[in-house]
């Protein structure tokens, strides 16, 4: 038995796709007992995304993690009935339907709070269950479109841009997931002991992301415009090239950008008059920029790292996933870890984030194939015999 924080949960996920799945990855990771549940014919569409090995999706590999599979065929009477079983022994559940769907199958919140008074239902939508959109249908990409995420990512002279990953459904997973917790806790404090509903939208977790944006859009209809790799709060922040490459480097406070002229030879920009503030040196961005990047481009990546670190100046460089697997602070804090699946072999993957120093969480196996755990489930745990087992599976309810 997982020794996680939320080793006493148990987690009922009718979700599909990432949102969802991250929510359930996250809570399964932390020692939450999650029992995925999928369609008997129509698996989670994840499974089949790219990169496949062996048939097996990368995505659902991960996504599916530390989870137990089961499939059950929500739309008939027989396997809604079964979906209350489980859920009776529950304390969350996990949707991302359109908004409506639950209601349709007899899964209502009513519905499941009829068979267990504190269950937590957290409901991931694109627009939300309330509002003249909520019955829309909704991607990520729209939601990343709509928060103001697309608008602000970007060069100035470029077309708005989306996210290179699925941001707005991870971003909805994870505040879904400690959002579940939060309704456990406040359950476990109140009289009565009764869950409650939690609404998560695609893209308000995004659009919270905008700290100050609202405020400033509010005081002084200030829209913020595409940046690029700068920052319209301190400089220099940038993306700088070296001679075999390129580092990150951020300055937002006096001191270090002190370092950063230290670094590169040029303590005489320090008190130049277009440098000397943040302010001043907002205003001569393209300058400093320059100035920094003569510097760098002479000096290969380990070199410019090695410089700027004796001066005590931030600055890292570009990684891409050959870079991470031999990254030396990577290893040392378990970032990727080692985990033994039946259909790959031995696998890395994501550890755990974050870690706890007494209840950590682990890895103990990757996406499992469609229905694995049904006979666990069924038999064993809802404890219908081997008869009704029979029938229903032939029926197509399991």
């Amino acid at each position: 038995m997982s020794q996680g924080p939320l080793r006493s949960l148990r987690v009922v996920d009718f979700t599909t796709m990432i949102s969802g799945g991250f929510a359930a990855s996250t809570l399964a990771d932390f020692g939450a007992d999650v029992i995925t549940v999928e369609h008997p014919t129509k698996t989670d569409p994840i499974r089949e995304w790219k990169p496949i090995k062996d048939g097996e999706s990368m995505w659902w590999k991960s996504l599916g993690r530390n989870q137990r599979c089961v499939t059950l065929n929500l739309s008939s009477d027989e396997g809604q009935a079964m979906a209350l079983e489980l859920v009776e022994d529950a304390d969350i559940v996990l949707e991302n339907f359109r908004s409506g769907t639950m209601e349709r199958w007899n899964l209502g919140y009513e519905e499941l709070k009829a068979v267990n008074e504190g269950i937590v239902m957290v409901r991931i939508t694109g627009y939300g269950q309330t509002g003249p959109k909520s019955d829309k249908p909704g991607f990520g990409s729209v939601a990343e479109g709509i928060s103001g995420w697309a608008h602000s990512n970007g060069f100035p002279d470029s077309d708005p841009l989306l996210p290179p990953i699925p941001l707005a459904d991870l971003t909805a997973g994870q505040y879904a997931a400690q959002s579940a917790v939060y309704a456990v806790f406040d359950r476990e404090m109140t009289e009565g002991n009764e869950g409650q509903v939690v609404d998560v939208s695609l893209y308000e977790p995004l659009f919270r992301l905008f700290i100050g944006k609202v405020e400033a859009y509010d005081t002084m209809d200030y829209v913020s415009e595409r940046t690029g790799n700068r920052s319209e709060n301190s400089a220099p922040r940038n993306m700088y090239e070296t001679a075999d490459g390129y580092i990150a480097l951020s300055a937002s406070s006096q001191r270090i950008f002190e370092n950063v002229m230290a670094a590169i030879g040029r303590e005489d920009l320090i008190d130049d008059p277009r440098f000397e503030t943040n302010a001043d040196r907002l205003d001569n961005v393209e300058e400093l920029d320059a100035i920094i990047e003569d510097w760098t481009s002479e000096r290969p990546t380990d070199e410019v790292i090695e410089v700027m670190e004796a001066s005590d100046a931030i600055v890292g460089p570009i990684y891409d996933m050959a870079d991470i697997f031999e990254d030396a602070h990577y290893q040392a804090r378990d970032n990727i870890v080692s985990v033994e699946d039946p259909d790959l072999g031995e696998v890395k993957t994501h550890g755990i984030v974050p870690k706890y120093s007494e209840t950590p969480g682990e890895v103990s196996h990757l996406g499992p194939s469609p229905g694995e755990h049904n006979e666990e489930v069924y038999l064993e745990e809802v404890g219908i015999d081997e008869e009704e087992y029979e029938r229903l599976s032939e029926g197509g309810v399991i």
